[in-house]
C-alpha cells in the first residue's frame, strides 16, 4: 500500500530477512544484532511489515499479530528517528487499518521500560495511552500483565466501541 508520502508499506517476506537483520543492527546503533535466521523464525509467530523509502531502503519495521481481538505490536522500529512522524505514522496507520479489518477491539503496543521519550511521545501523538487497569476487559488486562512480565508496559488505543462481552 502506498502512503503518498514517498514511503511504501509492505508485508515483509522471507527474502527480506538479511535486510531486516541489517536494519535492526543499524537502527539500534549496533546494540542489537539479529541473525537472518532469527528473523525467519519471527515469520512463524507474527506478521512483519516494512516501510521502504523511494530508493527501497528499509526505514521502518513492525512485528505484530492479532489475538483475542487485540492487535499486539511488540516490534516497532523507525530509523532515522526523525521519520517517526511520517514513516512511523504511516506504519502505525497501516497496522490499525488491518486490525480494524480483523475486527480487533484495541491495538496495544508493548513498550520497553527504557523506551526513548521521543518514541513514547510519538505513540501519544497517535492516540495511544497507558491504560488504567480498573475496568479493562479481562483479556485486555491479561495482555497488560503479560507485558509487565516481559519487562514492558502497554500503550493502547481502542479501535472499536462495540466490544465483545461474551465469546462468539
Amino acid at each position: 500500500m502506498n502512503t503518498g508520502e514517498a514511503f511504501e508499506i509492505v508485508r515483509a517476506k522471507p527474502s527480506d530477512a538479511a535486510d531486516i537483520a541489517r536494519f535492526v543492527h543499524e537502527a539500534t546503533l549496533g546494540r542489537v544484532s539479529v541473525a537472518p535466521q532469527a528473523v525467519m523464525d519471527r515469520f512463524s509467530i507474527k506478521g512483519l511489515w516494512l516501510v521502504r523509502n523511494t530508493s527501497g531502503k528499509i526505514v521502518g519495521l513492525s512485528g505484530w499479530r492479532a489475538e483475542n481481538l487485540i492487535a499486539r505490536v511488540d516490534d516497532f522500529l523507525v530509523f532515522p528517528h526523525a521519520l517517526y512522524p511520517t514513516a512511523g505514522k504511516a506504519l502505525l496507520d497501516a497496522i490499525e487499518e488491518e486490525a480494524r479489518e480483523l475486527q480487533c477491539e484495541v491495538c496495544m503496543i508493548f513498550v520497553p521500560l527504557r523506551a526513548a521519550s521521543s518514541a513514547v511521545n510519538f505513540y501519544r501523538s497517535c492516540g495511544y495511552r497507558r491504560p488504567e487497569s480498573e475496568g479493562l476487559p479481562r483479556v485486555w488486562l491479561e495482555t497488560v500483565e503479560e507485558a509487565t512480565e516481559q519487562g514492558r508496559y502497554i500503550m493502547m488505543k481502542q479501535l472499536r466501541e462495540d466490544l465483545v462481552t461474551r465469546p462468539i
